[in-house]
């Protein structure tokens, strides 16, 4: 239908109301209750506008247009009726805008500001009502708010959950919960929703919960932030929930080829970033991966991207998660990928650094294989080509520019090599390095830890050669480390799961000495550390460690294990530029210093994670992809991502419950054995878990009203 709006000729949709159609127009008339996602419902009086034929000026928001109506939105009478209403809200409201978190994207600010409008002609009224922050993740600011009843309507309307209302108080009218019981107590869903629409800077993220170094994206969906490869997982959970297996490990897919091992290994960062932190306990994001993953039956395969062959060729060397994931994602960008492996089997520490309790070797072949299967066309000879026991020790050598046979190398050998403190009685017979210790009891030759085993270091790493001593047969096993506990960088799963095996642990000690048993024995016989009272990083950088005076303890020892930190080997002589010592340098492209050659995973970063390796093996493959004249566009779709219902409904039962734990041996029948020892999820007990997710993400789909500088 066609109206006419402030003498512009405008088209509205059959039952559109005066404020839509003239907002869609580009035409802007003040509005406070209304909002993109919400019924209107007449209440702030701004949108007043006259319409010819009537006598009164009417609520654009309410009225709707028709045919051949005249409307006028400046007219003295609606402008009038409008900065009466505006001077009654702001009558009430804190005149100081600039403690405010929405200052300078407040709705009302700018509403006032468009029309020239304060509260000057009215006695300006203060509520005392006190600030209500003792919920978790949201503050509710009662004196910022003007009770235009958005949050009321997205809480029962747009998530059918309901727990926000009108409530009488001997202040006035607030919104509130019945009885004035917490949110929790009300059955909120914490999904945010009232904080997304509130035009003010009444209903607000708690204080401290925004990071200021984060996009609001990843503010609001943290864990898909705090994740190095930045999985979808608040879709994936939603699968789960649902019982669709299959879509959740393709979501999962969509971003990591190791699903499976993931989610035994993940040192899940996405978890420690889960608002669900802020009420009983993080979700099981890790062991919901591998629940979905054990139940895959490969129907998202037949989405896998299988581009032309491109008659480019690649070398990888080393097959670690990193190497691999370039691999993958370079083939089916249709480049020929040959990966070289200084070791027997692929797979790099997640089959030579990981202990097999943990991560056994038939679910690294499981996804080796996948990642063989899917890396291939229909009709095609394999992509990658796997060459296992040869260690290549010049890559710049295999350039086709350098007499080799690749138009690319990629560079990602990881840090195999353990690093052992300069400190007295390091080379005594009996101290070990933790790759090479681990290694061998991976590849069934464990190396000698009979006796008292003292591990030297606080992260992963040493809890896996600690409890990896512990199934050898270990008397007893001590871990010394320099931080406190709460500042280790070991999980706290792993300490306590540590712990119920029968691992001590001595934080905050410095490493004096190692021992020899006795004098010219050159056998280790003891550890001794001292307890240090301060333990930090000067300005340069440089650990300053403060002593107990008297502090000193010394532990027995046979077997000692230094886990304090790993390095690449042989980069050397790889002809690279290299930085920090055996690391090599690279641009945020990771491309090396010789072009053609990338290099990527930990030995560009460190020891970190499998996950963080698997980010930096998809950056490698887009910016190699780009370098061979492709497009740099490694993404694949490989499931259905349909509109999610913003209607959550009530909470269910047990919503408020603390973490559904797997079945799990006890440590005394764990610590004998290296078999895994935790249960994939049931499918029940994976639904349930999953069912705790906030579902941060669908606060994303809220739209956003224009403020009226953006007309």
């Amino acid at each position: 239908m066609n109206l006419t709006i402030n003498g512009q000729q405008v088209e509205a949709a059959e039952g559109a109301s005066v404020l839509d159609a003239a907002l869609d127009a580009g035409i802007f008339i003040p509005h406070l209750c209304k909002h993109p996602d919400l019924e209107a419902v007449g209440g702030c009086r701004l949108c007043m506008v006259c319409v010819d034929g009537a006598s009164e000026p009417v609520c654009a928001c309410k009225t709707a247009a028709r045919e051949g109506m005249v409307v006028d939105s400046e007219a003295p009478a609606a402008d009038r009726v409008r900065r009466m209403a505006m001077e009654l809200i702001l009558a009430t409201h804190p005149t100081d805008c600039t403690g405010c978190v929405k200052y300078g994207k407040c709705e009302l600010q700018s509403m006032y500001q468009y029309m020239g409008v304060s509260p000057m002609r009215w006695r300006v009224k203060s509520r005392p009502v006190a600030t209500d922050d003792s919920n978790p993740l949201i503050t509710h600011m009662f004196t910022r708010c003007i009770r235009c009843g958005r949050c009321v309507r997205a809480c029962r309307d747009v998530r059918g959950v309901g727990v926000l209302d009108y409530q009488h108080t001997e202040n006035g009218i607030r919104i509130g919960t019945d009885g004035h019981v917490t949110l929790e107590q009300a059955g909120c869903r914490f999904c945010e929703a009232c904080i997304e629409v509130c035009p003010t800077g009444s209903i607000i993220d708690v204080l401290g919960s925004l990071r200021d170094d984060r996009s609001r994206e990843d503010n609001i969906v943290p864990c898909r932030s705090g994740c190095p490869a930045h999985i979808d997982i608040p879709e994936y959970l939603r699968h789960v929930k649902d019982g669709a297996w299959d879509d959740a490990v393709a979501v999962v897919r969509e971003r990591v080829p190791f699903p499976e091992s993931l989610g035994c290994i993940c040192t899940h960062s996405c978890e420690s970033e889960c608002k669900r932190n802020g009420l009983t306990a993080p979700l099981s994001i890790c062991r919901l991966k591998r629940a979905a993953a054990v139940r895959d039956t490969g129907s998202w395969k037949a989405r896998v991207r299988h581009e032309a062959l491109t008659g480019k060729r690649v070398a990888v060397v080393g097959a670690g998660p990193a190497g691999l994931t370039a691999a993958l994602y370079l083939a089916e960008k249709g480049h020929m990928v040959t990966v070289y492996e200084a070791n027997e089997k692929v797979g790099g520490q997640m089959r030579y650094g990981i202990p097999a309790y943990r991560l056994p070797d038939e679910v690294v072949d499981r996804e080796m294989a996948t990642i063989s299967e899917i890396s291939q066309g229909c009709d095609e000879s394999p992509r990658i080509e796997l060459r296992c026991g040869e260690r290549i020790g010049d890559p710049v050598a295999l350039l086709a520019a350098h007499g080799g046979a690749f138009d690319a190398v990629l560079v990602s050998v990881g840090t195999h090599a353990g690093t052992r403190l300069p400190m007295s009685g390091a080379d005594l017979a009996g101290v070990y390095l933790n790759t090479d210790f681990l290694k061998a009891a991976r590849q069934g030759s464990p190396l000698d830890a009979s006796g008292h085993v003292v591990v030297l270091g606080g992260g992963n790493v040493a809890y896996d050669c600690a409890r990896t001593a512990v199934r050898l047969g270990a008397a007893s096993v001590d871990v010394c480390c320099l931080e406190a506990e709460d500042k280790m960088t070991s999980t706290p799963e792993e300490r306590a799961e540590g712990a119920e095996e029968g691992v001590v642990l001595h934080d905050a000690y410095a490493f004096n000495s190692i021992n020899e048993s006795e004098p010219g024995s050159g056998r280790v016989g003891s550890v001794t550390v001292q307890k240090i009272s301060r333990f930090y990083f000067d300005e340069d950088h440089r650990a300053v460690t403060e002593l107990v005076e008297g502090g000193e303890v010394t532990l027995p020892a046979d077997h000692v294990i230094f886990a304090v930190g790993q390095k690449p080997e042989d980069t050397a002589g790889m002809g690279l530029e290299l930085t920090h010592g055996p690391y090599v340098s690279t641009d945020a492209a990771l491309r090396t210093s010789v072009e053609g050659v990338w290099a990527a995973g930990d030995c560009v970063t460190g020891t970190k994670s499998v996950i963080a390796a698997i980010e930096q093996g998809r950056i490698a493959a887009s910016s190699i992809d780009e370098f061979l004249g492709g497009d740099g566009d490694i993404s694949e779709v490989l499931t259905d991502h349909p509109e999610h219902s913003p209607l959550l409904g009530k909470v269910p039962e047990g919503y408020y419950d603390g973490r559904v734990e797997p079945a799990s041996a006890e440590g005394v029948v764990r610590a004998k054995t290296f078999a895994p020892f935790e249960a994939p999820y049931t499918c029940d007990e994976a639904r349930c878990e999953a069912s705790r997710c906030l579902q941060c993400d669908l606060r994303l789909d809220l739209h956003a009203p224009r403020l009226w500088n953006e007309y």
